[in-house]
């Protein structure tokens, strides 16, 4: 009899673990999601829904600048004076980024050193140390690079760089390693800047961080695509100072 009892009790505590469980399991991912795998195919197709729509909006972008970009020959083709203003509009979106460049230099590429297995605790170390990236730009502008692109990413004044977990953001788009940094210039010169002793390749050679550097007589670099909006600088008017 008291066998029995005990086994009653036990199925009785066992049941209200059991619904217990099920209400927090409910309350956790909602009706419709009985379990996280159905939750994570749902946003890995909103996802790319995502990603479509944004290329289809980037084709319409392109076609429209193309559009223009007609308009204004043809208008300048009869007029020296919108000639020459098209031609400082040019250069100005040349140095904003807004404007795909090709011509000579180097492409650098960064990745993490292949250590023990053991030992490596699934951080990047590359982009941990991410202000190694930004000293390599410094030295590459100082150099006379004239473009520069990270991870496809064209390199302005506005770009920002981060590390969110093993991955780098670059100009608010996600990336991981290898990094792949471009740059247009004289290609000597950019990579002797790079390659000098106690420099921070040098540095990050000591490290163990693999980076390999090649010349090349043509190379691609993208637009900037973000806008940029000034909601408090203005020009200054200096004539009334």
């Amino acid at each position: 009899m008291k066998n029995k009892l005990a086994l009653i009790i036990v199925c009785i505590v066992l049941g209200i673990v059991l619904a217990i469980q099920f209400k927090t399991v409910k309350k956790t991912f909602g009706e419709g999601d009985y379990v996280p795998t159905q939750r994570s195919e749902q946003l890995i197709l909103e996802l790319k829904r995502l990603k479509e729509e944004k290329q289809i909006l980037t084709n319409e972008l392109n076609n429209l600048e193309n559009k223009v970009k007609q308009y204004e020959t043809g208008e300048a083709d009869n007029n020296t004076y919108v000639q020459n203003l098209l031609d400082d509009l040019q250069k100005y979106r040349i140095l904003g980024g807004y404007e795909a460049l090709e011509g000579e230099g180097i492409v650098v590429i960064i990745d993490d050193p292949k250590g023990d297995a053991e030992y490596w605790d699934g951080s990047s170390t590359v982009v941990q140390n991410y202000d190694w990236l930004i000293t390599i730009i410094s030295k590459l502008n100082a150099s006379g690079a004239e473009a520069i692109s990270i991870n496809n990413q064209r390199y302005t004044s506005y770009t920002e760089i981060e590390a969110a977990g093993n991955h780098l953001v670059i100009n608010g788009v996600s990336s991981t390693t290898p990094v792949e940094i471009k740059a247009i210039g004289n290609s000597h010169n950019l990579e002797n800047a790079l390659m000098m002793k106690g420099n921070v390749v040098w540095e990050m050679g000591y490290y163990g961080i693999e980076v390999k550097i090649t010349q090349h007589s043509n190379i691609e670099i993208p637009k900037y695509n973000k806008i940029q909006d000034f909601r408090y600088a203005q020009p200054a008017n200096i004539l009334n100072d």
